[in-house]
């Protein structure tokens, strides 16, 4: 048994199990104290984040699809998007985008992992200057050097997306991993972790956050980008988006560029559900 001294509550308000004895407090050690209320348990994902655009993208292209349909299409029209063209080229334009951001992933993080190493921090601003180089450099005139270098194709249009979207992961990852505290790796370390030890379970998974937000950019990025290549021979939605300003067909400009801001929504949608879902649970304050 317990016993402190205090000054005595008002009537009726002493705590269950605390009696008073000239003065003292006393507490009986079998009567345990009530535990506080336990947080509610936030939701990851809400409703609204999981209706609220794809509601809006499948209106977008319906509203889109009814209004093509009842456009105008002469023969010029017709032979933009006849044989499945418009489905070829939207094909090509994933394609682009999966691989162009699979390249980035294994060549940026990587990287940011190696530079932020002490043996090789003395290389950081080299790197860093030439992913800014890639991406300050404007994209036409970045595909068009790799169409002279390496000829038309889809090859040309993939380095080309891939040197432009290399900085932000680049970037954010070497952010996220040097955003966290030392001595947590300093802890890991002492309680016996190896160097990948420390690397895979305590500083990515901390870095994580930052890392997933450099891997949303790129993929925003890569849709946009590849866009362009179809001026190096590489397909994608561009060919209807040319096609439709070379030949002054606004149907065929329409539906390109539709169906191309449709697939940068998607695609950051779907970036921002695996930034919730892949983000540590512990890192979710306030959520």
């Amino acid at each position: 048994m317990t016993w402190r001294t205090r000054r005595p509550p008002p009537e009726g308000e002493r705590p269950a199990g605390e009696h008073e004895v000239h003065g003292i407090a006393f507490r009986d050690p079998e009567t345990p104290e009530e535990p506080p209320p336990a947080a509610p348990a936030g939701r990851r994902v809400g409703p609204a984040k999981l209706t609220v655009l794809p509601s809006f993208l499948l209106l977008l292209l319906l509203g889109t699809w009814l209004w093509f349909r009842g456009a105008h299409l002469d023969a010029i029209a017709h032979n933009a998007i006849a044989d499945g063209n418009v489905w070829l080229r939207l094909r090509q334009h994933i394609v682009l985008t999966v691989l162009s951001t699979v390249l980035v992933l294994v060549i940026a993080i990587p990287l940011g992992v190696l530079l932020t190493r002490r043996r090789l921090r003395p290389a950081t601003p080299v790197v860093v200057a030439v992913a800014n180089i890639g991406q300050a450099t404007p994209a036409i005139g970045l595909l068009a050097l790799l169409v002279i270098w390496m000829g038309i194709g889809m090859r040309a249009a993939l380095v080309g997306i891939v040197v432009y979207a290399v900085l932000p992961v680049l970037s954010n990852t070497m952010a996220g991993l040097r955003a966290i505290d030392p001595t947590l790796a300093e802890a890991a370390r002492g309680i016996g972790m190896s160097p990948l030890g420390v690397l895979f379970k305590v500083e990515l998974p901390l870095a994580v956050p930052l890392i997933l937000a450099g891997v949303r950019t790129a993929l925003v990025l890569n849709v946009g980008t590849a866009t362009l290549a179809y001026f190096g021979g590489g397909g994608g939605l561009g060919d209807l988006i040319a096609s439709g300003i070379t030949n002054q067909r606004m149907p065929v400009l329409v539906l390109g560029s539709v169906l191309t801001v449709a697939l940068a929504l998607l695609v950051d949608w779907l970036a921002s559900l695996a930034e919730l879902l892949l983000r540590p649970r512990g890192l979710e304050a306030g959520d």
